[in-house]
């Protein structure tokens, strides 16, 4: 296949900024309700209130003393009973229940050395009995300057046990302060050696036969560290004091599994003195911990439907292990759960211009509720710096071929700052034009709100975007560089500003994974231009092992990692190590398109029609190669790849050829002039589906049961087209289900019809 997955042409588009005019109000009174005492390094924040009764205004003027100028400003508090919000000016303000947190309009947020806000200063529209907001916040830090009251300190700790190395410990919980604990640190003297969330921690890495002094201290939510409460001496054992290990626990066993999580549970070891701890063993590596006579642990942070192996290993107080359990293998549970599939649907940036598709369209078409994942498409390589891009706003060259298409290429506008209307976003409420999150990101939170079991994952890559792919993954720091700046941009949502847009952790919550789309590793086949190199197969294995290490170690729900992969065996030997990319990813969307096209420059195939997305070879294809998406799923299934790893692509968009003669089966296989005019004047030989059926007259169209494949032909020298309909994923679903797999994949969301036709004819299939 000399072209796939091709990635539209992106437009960009520039947005005017505008400033709204700040409302001129009939003020029946001003009275100053709260006087900040201002502390130099903090901005401050005063409230006032004007009653215009029906309604009142209320004002937070943030003052800056620091002597140089604050680039930004957020503002939380909390509203009287009875008060709610009808309006905003002058900041993006966001309500819970009665919540407010108002971020600063880009015109505001510079808030220069020894001044204020005025005369643009944060207001909101009040109904019910004015009063003063509490809990009100600035940065952080509290509006009248004051300090922060610290958390209390904790009880004197307890050793519940003592090992070699180790010591046990409990304590009385700290009280809060103005904000809630969050963690408490364990100190011998000036020297932290261990953190707990809980009440509670195993102090390890200590040496034998030493006596330590500890103390335990609080640190609350914005990171205020409490006072040392009363110390504890403890000393660890000796382990001179005994030689004999335990003996082995007995019949590990799982109890309990999910797609992320193995519960095991073992018979108890025994000990001349006393177990003190087992440690549970994945492989050759320690990952949990448990003490005392506790005989079940949960490892958790895994990848769905993959094979584990663990042992467990008993510890006396000396520190003796015993030998290991037998060894038990046992795979996680798979994404979507016994019976059901997954539907994994691509929404393109680029696809709110010229096809007016837009997130919204996902909800009123119906897919947004059949969809369990959506790839948001794409997102570049910075050419100079290897590191994940954002914040720019380049097109594409209209040339096909140009080597630098995408090079630098991004659409900032189109991901977070294009104001969206009301008739354009998810719940009817248009952007305001000056808040921090806009355009597709904006939207897509507003879906997931909507719809809360729906995940996100974020594509990179592309046809035009895989150019640095290679280099980007060909050392460790390398690997390390392009990882973490990727999850600092896309799953942190640290967004470069950009119009106003963007800022630390504006789209953070949006994303649940990464989605790589490499075309081609190891290739030549890919877009003009694209590095590679016969070292891409070893190194894309080594950079998914670092993007499942770095999404691992964020913590919190499981972190998606998932591929678009080829289905041409060639591409698969060339880039893709099947025996071991696996203990990575969590979804293999496998290509199940383009096996055929023209291409809208006609350097593919454009003398001859084909199809694109057959079931089975084709017994009429003429070409030495016979593409189908069987053999496709068959290179995986041969190679040992658990089925409920794999997606199979559904195109919901058609490929066609003009000038194709009669003959054969309706004109299937025969002679063309060229690629089909498209739905696009720049994407000849492509159409959506919904487009393909309205736009092209006097379009027949053919099943053929043999190969399964979908065509369209309008007579002897006119176009022909290859596409799925819902008779092709009918069968196709049918065929996937017998196979076991975890599901589909859909290139793309905006081909479908505005009723959803196609999305509709798979989840039944799927049902």
């Amino acid at each position: 296949m000399s072209a796939q997955h091709r990635a539209g042409r992106r437009r960009t588009r520039r947005r005017v900024a505008s400033l709204l005019t700040a409302l001129l109000l009939p003020l029946a009174a001003i009275t100053a309700l709260a006087a900040p005492a201002h502390a130099a390094g903090k901005l401050t924040a005063a409230f006032t209130s004007a009653d215009n009764g029906s309604w009142w205004k209320g004002t937070y003027i943030v003052r800056n003393d620091n002597a140089t100028a604050v680039p930004g400003w957020t503002l939380e508090f909390d509203l009287p009973a009875g008060v709610t919000i009808s309006g905003s000016y002058n900041g993006d303000a966001t309500v819970s229940g009665r919540h407010v947190t108002a971020k600063n309009a880009y015109y505001n947020a510079n808030v220069a050395a020894h001044g204020t806000t005025e005369p643009y200063s944060f207001w909101f529209v009040a109904n019910g009995p004015i009063g003063v907001p509490t809990g009100c916040r600035i940065n952080g830090d509290k509006c009248d300057g004051s300090s922060d009251v610290l958390p209390g300190a904790p009880g004197a700790p307890q050793v519940t046990e003592a090992t070699a190395h180790s010591l046990a410990l409990s304590w009385p919980a700290a009280t809060a302060g103005d904000f809630p604990v969050a963690s408490y640190e364990v100190l011998d003297g000036a020297t932290v050696l261990a953190t707990s969330t809980a009440t509670s921690v195993l102090v390890t890495g200590l040496t034998p036969a030493t006596s330590y002094t500890l103390a335990v201290r609080a640190k609350d939510t914005r990171g205020n560290t409490g006072p040392l409460g009363a110390g504890v001496t403890a000393r660890t054992v000796d382990p001179a004091t005994d030689t004999s290990p335990p003996t082995a626990p007995g019949a590990l066993r799982s109890t309990a599994v999910t797609s992320s999580t193995i519960t095991l549970a073992w018979t108890a070891a025994t000990d001349n003195q006393r177990i003190s701890a087992y440690d549970v063993y994945q492989g050759a590596t320690l990952v949990q911990t448990v003490t005392g006579a506790t005989t079940s642990a949960t490892v958790a942070g895994l990848s769905p439907s993959t094979a584990y192996t663990f042992t467990v290993k008993a510890r006396d107080p000396a520190d003796n292990a015993s030998p290991a359990s037998n060894a038990l293998t046992v795979s996680t549970g798979d994404l979507v759960g016994p019976g059901k599939y997954a539907r994994v649907g691509y929404f393109t940036q680029w696809g709110i211009y010229g096809r007016q598709y837009f997130v919204k369209n996902l909800d009123t078409s119906g897919s947004a509720a059949k969809l369990d994942v959506i790839n948001y498409a794409f997102e570049n390589i910075d050419p100079v710096n290897l590191t994940c891009l954002a914040g720019v706003t380049k097109g594409t060259t209209a040339d096909p071929q140009d080597p630098d298409q995408g090079t630098g290429a991004g659409d900032a506008d189109a991901d977070y700052a294009r104001p969206m209307s009301a008739a354009q976003s998810v719940d009817g409420v248009a952007d305001d034009g000056w808040g921090p999150l806009r355009g597709n990101l904006g939207q897509l939170k507003k879906l997931k709100a909507k719809y809360p079991n729906l995940k996100v994952v974020v594509s990179l890559g592309g046809w035009t975007y895989s150019k640095y792919f290679s280099d980007a993954a060909a050392t460790d720091a390398s690997r390390k560089k392009l990882v973490s700046s990727c999850l600092d941009i896309w799953i942190k949502g640290n967004l470069p500003l950009y119009n106003g847009a963007g800022g630390p952790g504006v789209g953070a919550g949006i994303f649940d994974g990464i989605d790589l789309d490499w075309e081609w590793p190891g290739s030549a086949d890919g877009h003009a231009g694209n590095h590679w190199s016969a070292a891409d197969k070893d190194n894309l294995t080594l950079l998914l092992a670092e993007f499942r290490k770095q999404l691992d170690a964020l913590g919190g729900s499981h972190k998606l990692l998932t591929a678009f992969t080829p289905a041409d065996p060639v591409k698969i030997n060339q880039g893709w190590d099947l025996s071991k990319i696996f203990n990575y990813l969590d979804i293999a969307n496998v290509q199940g398109y383009d096996f055929h096209g023209a291409g809208s420059d006609n350097s593919w195939e454009p003398n001859r029609a084909g199809h694109q997305a057959n079931l089975y070879a084709d017994a009429q294809d003429p070409y030495p190669f016979h593409f189908s998406v069987d053999a496709a799923v068959q290179a995986y299934l041969s190679a040992g790849v658990n089925p409920r790893k794999l997606t199979i692509g559904f195109p919901f968009y058609g490929r066609g050829w003009q000038g194709v003669t009669a003959g054969g089966a309706n004109g299937e296989w025969q002679a063309a002039t060229g690629a089909a005019p498209g739905q696009f004047a720049e994407e000849a030989g492509t159409r959506g589906y919904n487009n393909l059926l309205a736009g092209v007259p006097n379009l027949t169209v053919y099943h053929d049961t043999q190969s399964v494949s979908t065509y369209g032909y309008t007579g002897a020298g006119g176009q022909w087209w290859t596409f799925d309909d819902p008779w092709s994923i009918g069968q196709k679903t049918a065929y996937l289900k017998s196979k076991g797999l975890l599901g589909s994949m859909i290139w793309e969301m905006s081909g479908d019809t505005p009723t959803g036709t196609l999305i509709t004819a798979l989840d039944n299939g799927l049902k």
